[in-house]
């Protein structure tokens, strides 16, 4: 009996001691914004109104240099809440669903164990398999009223907001009456955008429909301004400013053309500030107003709110703490990663110092302006499409419309803020181009990068295991040997090992080996032997990708069966990986039009409740109504 009165006694001082740490510990807040670049007064932005974060940059730490790990939602958040690579948990794609590994954790059940009221408002889009059940492990409330005030009292919280009023949605995709309606009824006359008086970035052509684009992105920021000032009223109200430490940035940069998905400053750039008041200013990096020029990136973030909070640092994060007793040593290099989004295939890699910009496209032989079901709902980007593919554009600042782009790019950031001009075929630059080659690869083989698996085969062979898993178990994920492969896409020198690579004993080896032949037409032809051999590789994804070749030679019957059978099949991914091969097939799919029809109808009854049918209907109605368009004069 005493010993049990002697448990009981001890567990209440535990609990007691618990809560009078937690007690000294900041509240941390974070209001994040969509797809929003440094277009705020306070960032350099003369046009902007953002009276509210002019004044919060007054009494915060502005960060120069700050980005995100992906120009897309999906990809960044995972990185964000987890303090791991998307593209090295293996969910880097926007809507997928992952496993993760045994033991990861995302930062908010962290901060709960160690005493924090964890809310969320609201948006989570974490890319992982079973995520609501994830998702109320994580967090004690997340929900569109989620709030600090629900906590228990004098209990430390970890609050997040999520603004929606700048995402593409907003900017570019709703028609002018939504527009006005839940954005443009909230602002007076007198402060909606002028398009005649916006500022119009130079990878732009000067039209009407770029400057009325502009202005509602201004429009936009003006109304999320307003959020965030009632949000800081809400703590001064409560009385917590004084005790709570504030974050303000986006998820990545602007939801425009030229800005999300793609990997320049203007994709994954991002204006991070944030307020530490004076019972905390201990733990910043400077003083208030002033500005902090260390390279930060969102895999930082998780670390750093532990840190913050006193708390330990699980080994397993891939980040180092920026701020707080745990702060580490600057970086010398961010990174970025641009994955499939919606049904747009794609595999690129960027790389960045204090100067220099370098990205690597591994499937050079694709715009970074494709056909996109979602953003194509833009009439400012369908205008930019066709003049450019008209030839109306010519080159230079508008060369991202073009219909290929370069294996390599390489900017320098400071003489080129928009980078503008390509330098990773300047002599001058080798040095710079080598060590950032080798940066970038030190990079994806230390994280092991499951990125490079199809998501058909990633799934395949995990085999219910996480990707991150399978990517660190011996044998199982030749990386070296695939990354090689891949690199090879776009070299029309790689004709013979790609040959033999698509007989390699690794399906991804061998779906690269694809690749490189469906970037490469002379090549294909070249190959058509072995092409013709791969339609009866034991890996869909192969299979997919070769078809897709043989169709850029010719007319190829067998090749059409193929794809509509798994067009047809039961493994979305596949299907949709079909989809985007028939798509860019165009003409040649013609044959299976009334297949394509039969499944487009099916995906358009799915679409509500399932991601990969909404990117079948994104793909198939755009070749069928190109299909059925009358022939151009």
């Amino acid at each position: 009996m005493k010993v049990r009165v002697l448990v009981g006694w001890l567990g209440v001082l535990l609990v007691a001691m618990a809560g009078s740490r937690a007690a000294d510990r900041p509240n941390l807040l974070w209001i994040t914004a969509e797809d929003l670049s440094p277009h705020l007064g306070c960032f350099g932005d003369t046009f902007a109104r953002t009276p509210n974060l002019d004044a919060f940059a007054k009494q915060a730490v502005r960060y120069t240099r700050a980005f995100s790990a992906a120009p897309v939602c999906a990809p960044s958040r995972v990185t964000l809440v987890t303090g791991v690579w998307a593209n090295s948990l293996g969910n880097p794609h926007l809507r997928c669903e992952m496993t993760l590994p045994d033991g990861f954790e995302g930062y908010p059940i962290y901060l709960r164990n160690g005493g924090y009221f964890t809310t969320n408002n609201v948006k989570t889009d974490y890319n992982l398999r079973d995520e609501a059940a994830i998702v109320r492990r994580w967090w004690n409330r997340s929900d569109a009223r989620a709030h600090w005030r629900q906590r228990a009292p004098g209990q430390p919280f970890m609050a997040v907001f999520n603004l929606m009023e700048t995402h593409q949605s907003r900017l570019s995709v709703w028609p002018e009456s939504q527009f006005e309606s839940e954005i443009g009824r909230q602002l007076s006359k007198a402060e909606r955008a002028d398009p005649a008086k916006v500022p119009v970035p130079p990878f732009y052509p000067d039209l009407p429909a770029t400057r009325k684009a502009m202005a509602r992105l201004y429009d936009c920021i003006t109304v999320m301004d307003r959020r965030v000032g009632e949000l800081l009223k809400q703590l001064e109200d409560d009385g917590l400013a004084d005790d709570t430490i504030v974050f303000y940035y986006p998820d990545h940069g602007t939801g425009m053309p030229r800005s999300k998905r793609l990997l320049y400053d203007s994709g994954t750039r991002v204006p991070l500030m944030i307020r530490f008041p004076k019972k905390w200013a201990h733990l910043a990096p400077a003083a208030p107003g002033a500005t902090v020029d260390r390279l930060v990136t969102f895999v930082d973030f998780a670390p750093t709110l532990l840190s913050l909070a006193g708390l330990p640092i699980p080994a397993h994060f891939q980040g180092t703490a920026f701020v707080g007793a745990a702060a580490g040593a600057p970086r010398r290099y961010v990174f970025g990663t641009r994955d499939r989004v919606d049904e747009a295939y794609d595999t690129a890699r960027s790389v960045r110092d204090e100067r220099w910009l370098y990205i690597r496209n591994y499937r050079p032989h694709l715009s970074w302006a494709p056909p996109e079901g979602y953003s194509d709902g833009s009439p400012f980007r369908r205008e930019l499409v066709t003049l450019a593919r008209a030839g109306k554009l010519g080159t230079g600042p508008t060369a991202w419309l073009a219909p290929t782009r370069a294996r390599e790019e390489l900017y320098d950031t400071v003489a080129d803020p928009n980078q503008l001009t390509n330098l990773a075929t300047e002599p001058a630059q080798v040095t710079t181009l080598n060590r950032l080659r080798a940066a970038l690869r030190d990079w994806l083989g230390e994280i092991r990068d499951t990125a490079f698996l199809p998501e058909e085969q990633s799934f395949a062979r995990a085999q219910g295991q996480a990707p991150y898993t399978l990517a660190r178990t011996a044998g199982a994920y030749p990386f070296e040997r695939i990354l090689a492969t891949a690199e090879w896409v776009g070299d029309l020198a790689a004709v013979a090992r790609q040959r033999e690579a698509l007989r390699d004993a690794d399906s991804t080896v061998r779906y690269w080996a694809a690749v490189g032949f469906a970037a490469n037409v002379a090549g294909a032809a070249a190959a058509r032997t072995d092409l013709e051999r791969a339609l009866g590789d034991d890996s869909p994804s192969v299979r997919v990708v070769a078809a897709g070749a043989l169709l850029g030679i010719a007319d190829h019957p067998a090749a059409l069966d193929l794809l509509s059978g798994a067009l047809r099949g039961n493994d979305l991914n596949v299907a949709l990986h079909a989809a985007r091969t028939l798509q860019y097939a165009g003409e040649r799919a013609r044959p299976i039009l009334p297949q394509l029809r039969e499944r487009l109808a099916l995906a358009r009854n799915r679409q509500d409740s399932s991601p990969p049918d909404l990117y079948l209907v994104f793909s198939l109605g755009a070749l069928s109504d190109a299909l059925n368009a009358p022939p151009a004069k």
